[in-house]
């Protein structure tokens, strides 16, 4: 999840060409239907070669013509929003399956920045906002606030660290980590304020997945963001908290 990855994604849409990325995962996760989550999206552009669909993030659909994704995702592309789309119930990224939309506009917190703290990339209020050209008559998902002790994730990347051939989603549930944990990992890192941590050894989330969904109680209540590695130990992903401010 780290910036010069994803800004080589970025950097391959708009120059035209596919630049190699790692793949991230949906670490210790089990086959899912797009269509039990009609509010995921794939993120992606149709000029983005390697991977199916053009995917190289999730997000989640919060009004009819509004998703939500990460910041770190999208940031290049405000310059020429229409290269940007988002795809609906495509549960394995070859098929034909669902249907696509075309963005017109991308909104960034106005406070996203980036840090380098110990080797890993850190983003701040990690959240941008999606206008579709066409408002969608389907459900959205609902905002709330972290609460519990588990989440579920679901993406599109690859089923253990370093594999870069899946294209299927999937879904997990990963522990919450707390707060306190959560800065002990990442020392100058970790913001509680804007920031919740979740995952483990066995599930996590990585490359391809930034953007997508931690749910509670099947409420939307953090964005995939950043992290060292995947399922790394000692290092839980890190999601934008929500509900955030913008």
């Amino acid at each position: 999840m780290s910036l010069p990855r994803r800004l080589a994604a970025l950097t391959a849409v708009f120059l035209g060409f596919a630049a190699p990325l790692p793949a991230g995962a949906v670490i210790g996760g089990s086959d899912a239907q797009a269509s039990a989550y009609p509010w995921l999206v794939a993120v992606g552009s149709p000029v983005f070669f390697d991977r199916p669909s053009g995917q190289f993030c999730g997000g989640a659909l919060i009004a009819p013509d509004q998703v939500i994704t990460a910041a770190h995702c999208v940031q290049l592309a405000q310059l020429l929003p229409q290269a940007l789309t988002v795809t609906f119930d495509r549960s394995e990224l070859s098929s034909g399956e669902g249907f696509t939309v075309s963005v017109t506009a991308v909104r960034i917190h106005p406070d996203f920045r980036q840090d380098t703290v110990d080797g890993v990339d850190v983003y701040h209020h990690d959240v941008a906002i999606l206008t579709l050209k066409q408002a969608q008559s389907r459900p959205t998902v609902e905002i709330a606030a972290p609460q519990g002790t588990s989440g579920t994730i679901l993406g599109w990347g690859g089923t253990s660290d370093g594999d870069t051939a899946n294209t299927r989603l999937h879904m997990t549930t990963v522990p919450l980590v707390g707060d306190d944990d959560c800065a002990r990992a990442y020392p100058g890192a970790f913001d509680a304020s804007e920031m919740v941590c979740a995952g483990s050894t066995t599930a996590d989330t990585g490359e391809y997945d930034s953007g997508g969904p931690l749910l509670t109680d099947g409420k939307l209540v953090g964005i995939t963001s950043w992290g060292r590695g995947a399922a790394q130990p000692g290092y839980p992903g890190v999601y934008t908290r929500l509900p955030a401010p913008f």
